[in-house]
């Protein structure tokens, strides 16, 4: 495996920051004093659950469609999105003057496609999975000759997301590990590389839902697996990983260990969310936040940041969720 270039990353990185700056919003890194009790440290929460469109995905989205803006004024581009990436795409490209169109699963939530309706996206439905839609929304961008904007794979997205590492080291200089939710890995992919290119001691730490860890469990074969997934509450990371992805040598060197977390962890989660801090969050960020309640003790007396990635859940899980703690 050809090491991956930390010190260009973390140039991207830097750039994408400076180039989404007007755009994005600089999220809060919330004290919990809930989870610091758990491992006797000091846990932060990173907010962007509080990011314009409600999730992180709005920073790539930005990176990607100003760069093309830049590059291709006016050009058509076309997306595949569990509904985060689409909403995050669909108000870039309303932003800078772009126009396209997104791809999305038949099975979406509801809450997300609203969502996208509301803000003028122009949908498609294919298929059951991301990655299924995915390989649709590619086969039509190339027979139509525009541009496709992937999720993840595609390096101003992922260095857009990396900026949430460069301010969690700017408002956290010494802390000591940062519990990721992975899907495709775009996210963590930046953020490890930012953080490992400046600080290697701090851990970087990928959570996963048990039922669907493709990265996870590919990093631990050495190669992209082809697995099924079964249904989440983290419907955002669900699904496969894309062969060939850029995303996936950064987690092989960037990131130092992997967490599933189970169905009711990810509940437990997005539950002690509301009762603790009075934010609604949605499943992938309660990803993180259970793996960190899995394995708090591993990490006593460190200073911790979990990123709390998106907002974007139903009402439905919500109250599914309250019903089950007042049985």
């Amino acid at each position: 495996m050809a090491e991956v270039d930390l010190v260009d990353l973390r140039s991207q990185i830097e750039a994408a920051a400076d180039r989404i700056g007007p755009y994005v919003r600089r999220t809060p890194l919330e004290f919990s004093h809930g989870l610091s009790e758990k491992n006797g440290g000091n846990v932060f929460i990173k907010m962007e659950s509080e990011q314009r469109t409600g999730s992180f995905k709005v920073r790539g989205a930005f990176n990607k469609c100003l760069v093309l803006s830049s590059e291709k004024p006016g050009v058509q581009v076309t997306t595949a999105s569990s509904g985060n990436h689409g909403l995050a795409c669909t108000l870039a490209m309303k932003t800078v003057g772009l126009t396209g169109t997104i791809y999305l699963p038949e099975n979406v939530s509801k809450t997300k496609e609203l969502a996208l309706v509301r803000e003028g996206a122009v949908l498609r439905h294919h298929g059951t999975d991301v990655e299924e839609t995915e390989t649709k929304a590619r086969q039509m961008a190339l027979e139509e000759g525009i541009d496709f904007i992937s999720p993840y794979n595609d390096m101003d997205v992922m260095t857009g997301q990396g900026t949430i590492g460069k301010e969690i080291l700017e408002d956290l200089p010494d802390v000591d590990a940062v519990f990721v939710p992975v899907g495709g890995g775009g996210l963590i992919a930046g953020i490890a590389a930012y953080i490992k290119a400046l600080k290697t001691t701090a851990k970087v730490v990928g959570c996963q839902p048990a039922h669907s860890a493709v990265m996870a469990k590919s990093v631990e074969a050495g190669r992209i697996l082809d697995l099924p997934s079964l249904d989440t509450l983290s419907d955002g990371t669900a699904g496969g990983v894309e062969e060939g992805s850029i995303t996936f040598p950064i987690c092989q060197q960037c990131v130092d260990d992997w967490v599933l977390v189970e169905e009711d962890v990810i509940s437990d989660a997005i539950y002690f969310m509301m009762a603790e801090h009075h934010k609604i969050v949605e499943g992938a960020a309660g990803v993180a936040i259970g793996a960190f309640l899995k394995t708090a003790q591993k990490y006593h007396g460190k200073s911790v940041a979990i990123i709390s990635c998106g907002a974007n859940i139903s009402m439905e899980k919500i109250k599914k969720i309250i019903e089950l703690r007042q049985q």
